[in-house]
């Protein structure tokens, strides 16, 4: 079960959500349940039909909210414990109909896409059930307070972390079992739940989809960032490395010019468009843009799980550079397959170095190719599978079930 819609896929969470349950849907009956907001969509719920002939989408009938409207919603709710990135996704609706399917036995197991989603699960649990974990969001959140800068929105982060880690901790006890992205991540829930309640399955990448271009050709200086700019940590890492690091780049390489990529971007992003730099917004294909790519960045300086970006990039044969917490939970090697730098001076000359020398980016592009083609979804799916077949047949999940799929 997943809030929101999962089509188009315009995010990490949504391309790593589909990749597995298609493979799931291809090998076991499965049945795909989707609610969310806004209007009712006939052509969403028609595409999601059409790849899980068995799915289940539930409009809410819940307004979208303004910004301003939000604001108050938020207001309404502080009181309550479930924070509120939670407890917005509360839906009577939903709530019945899992209550009624657990209690008819219609599913064998059930698999909660996302913490949000988790707020519809009963407390009891009469099916095993899974809590796919694509992030610890209380991390992500204490990340936010420690970085941010104004004093009424660092107050807020740290009210939500601290509900956050609460509701997070509860609900990795109830399900029976986790699934996270990461050892990093795996290790922090493990602090909440014996180690034998969190399992890992590694992000993957669609190798079909992202390949190297088979015809080399010379690039212009261009430095890319790919993801959803709607969301807090890359608006973030886009206003640190424009601000941060980008001016010495431009120093170091007058010519070079920075493209941002992705859907909605916020306000604060639009605002960083100059003579240098580019912000496109969605595009129909993000592969196109990473052809063009010389390097792709990662300045991220908060949030949690994986980044996709980052595989996708290495798969086209792309040199990489990331900040450290960019990178994690990733099989990742600094000075072989990706750069790693968490200061804007070092991040600065590990780009500049990347576009001027091509020898040095070359041997950078191989090795992230080659790294890449080792997490194909099919076999990070599998994966997935084979822990919920283990813990359907006998209740526990054995930590041989957890090894990397590269490995």
């Amino acid at each position: 079960m997943k809030a929101n819609k999962l089509l188009p896929l315009s995010s990490g969470g949504d391309i790593r959500s589909y990749h597995i349950a298609r493979r799931l849907a291809s090998q076991h009956e499965f049945a795909f349940l989707s609610y969310y907001d806004g209007p009712q969509d006939p052509s969403y719920e028609a595409e999601l039909k059409s790849q899980f002939p068995s799915a289940v989408a539930i409009c809410t009938g819940k307004r979208q909210r303004s910004t301003l409207a939000r604001g108050i919603d938020y207001v309404w709710r502080a009181l309550k414990q479930t924070p509120y990135a939670v407890s917005r996704f509360e839906c009577g609706r939903v709530r019945e109909l899992i209550r009624n399917w657990f209690e008819e036995r219609r599913v064998d197991l059930a698999v909660c896409d996302f913490l949000d989603a988790a707020v519809n699960f009963p407390q009891n649990l009469a099916v095993p059930c899974v809590l796919f974990q694509h992030n610890v969001e209380s991390e992500i959140w204490r990340r936010h307070a420690l970085t941010e800068s104004n004093p009424a929105r660092r107050a807020l982060y740290r009210l939500e972390s601290k509900k956050m880690i609460a509701y997070e901790r509860s609900a990795v006890r109830n399900f029976q079992h986790v699934i996270a992205v990461s050892e990093h991540d795996a290790q922090l829930m493990r602090a909440w739940a014996d180690s034998s309640h969190i399992s890992v399955v590694p992000t993957g990448v669609d190798l079909e989809r992202f390949r190297p271009d088979s015809q080399a050709r010379m690039l212009a200086p261009l430095v890319m960032f790919v993801g959803a700019m709607d969301w807090e940590p890359n608006i973030d890492a886009v206003e640190y490395f424009c601000r941060e690091v980008w001016p010495q780049v431009q120093s170091g390489i007058p010519g070079a010019r920075f493209r941002v990529v992705g859907r909605n971007p916020d306000r604060r992003v639009c605002r960083l468009v100059s003579e240098s730099i580019e912000v496109t917004g969605s595009v129909p294909s993000v592969v196109e843009h990473l052809r063009e790519a010389a390097v792709v960045v990662v300045p991220l300086r908060i949030g949690g799980g994986t980044r996709l970006k980052i595989y996708e990039a290495m798969a086209m044969g792309k040199a990489v550079v990331s900040t450290t917490l960019g990178a994690e939970g990733l099989d990742v090697h600094h000075g072989q397959d990706i750069v790693l730098a968490d200061e804007p001076n070092s991040f600065a000359e590990a780009v500049i170095r990347l576009l001027s020398d091509l020898p040095v980016r070359r041997r950078y592009e191989r090795s992230a190719a080659e790294l890449a083609a080792r997490y194909d979804w099919r076999a990070v799916a599998d994966q997935f599978g084979r822990v919920l077949e283990k813990l359907l047949a006998t209740g526990v999940v054995s930590t041989e079930t957890c090894a990397t799929v590269g490995s």
